[in-house]
């Protein structure tokens, strides 16, 4: 059975496994505070719908409450542990079945297995918060062993906490002209991608949202890491195929072990 991977936009993918459909950090708004949506259109109605949708940290972009709260009623929502506390709105959203994870837990639903495990990255609820929460990834277990990395930098032990994948979906930039510590640009996302050994990516997490009134300021961050991305795999995981997707694109995938 085929694994088909949709981008709707910057962190937010549907990956449809074995009849089993999970939704990553549900983002479906066309402005967020002083980001705008700039390019793509807004998820269709039917993207709200999964069996599962993951959040792997607080930041709002990625925790985006009232995205979360157009959820079909029913889903399950897992979140970083101490999500509930650090983010009071989450306890309102008593349609969905939330569950707090940490790194090494593992969440069976439908016919695949959640897994989590650790990113790199600031998990706090900003500008505020406290460190309460890890940031996260997600590894998604049925047909294809699938890593969606949320937001995260490089670690020494990425390979042996993520495990053997087929499919990475690596975030490549951001949603503004510089990236911090605990990112991924193109350049580290290729190293990433080997580091995985995985034969399939995605990179996401680029070219959807920017700065209202900054188009013109460093305008190649936001175009160009896609295509950055494509270019450095072949040179540091050559035996990997990279599916740029349009936003809304999805792609079917036959993964052999």
């Amino acid at each position: 059975m085929p694994v088909e991977i949709t981008w709707w936009g910057h962190a937010t993918c549907t990956v449809e496994d074995s009849h089993t459909r999970v939704l990553t950090d549900p983002l479906f708004a066309r402005r967020l505070a002083h980001l705008r949506r700039r390019r793509g259109a807004l998820p269709p109605p039917d993207a709200r719908y999964a069996d599962v949708a993951l959040v792997s940290h607080l930041h709002a972009d990625h925790l985006h409450l009232a995205s979360l709260a157009r959820l079909a009623p029913g889903t399950r929502l897992l979140v970083p542990r101490g999500a509930s506390r650090a983010v009071p709105g989450l306890r309102r959203l008593t349609h969905l079945r939330v569950s707090e994870v940490a790194p090494g837990d593992v969440t069976q639903v439908g016919r695949v297995v959640v897994r989590a495990v650790p990113a790199r990255h600031d998990g706090r609820r900003l500008p505020l918060g406290p460190h309460r929460s890890p940031a996260l990834g997600y590894v998604v277990e049925g047909e294809a062993r699938t890593y969606f990395a949320g937001d995260t930098g490089l670690f020494d032990t990425m390979a042996k906490e993520v495990g053997p994948v087929d499919v990475a979906l690596l975030p490549v930039g951001g949603w503004g002209p510089y990236l911090g510590d605990g990112h991924l640009d193109a350049r580290r996302a290729a190293e990433a991608l080997a580091l995985l050994g995985a034969s399939r990516a995605v990179p996401v997490h680029y070219g959807t949202y920017w700065p209202i009134g900054m188009d013109a300021v460093r305008p190649h961050e936001f175009h160009a890491p896609g295509d950055e991305f494509a270019r450095l795999a072949a040179r540091h995981a050559p035996g990997a195929v990279v599916h740029r997707l349009r936003h809304g694109e999805s792609v079917r995938l036959e993964v052999t072990r």
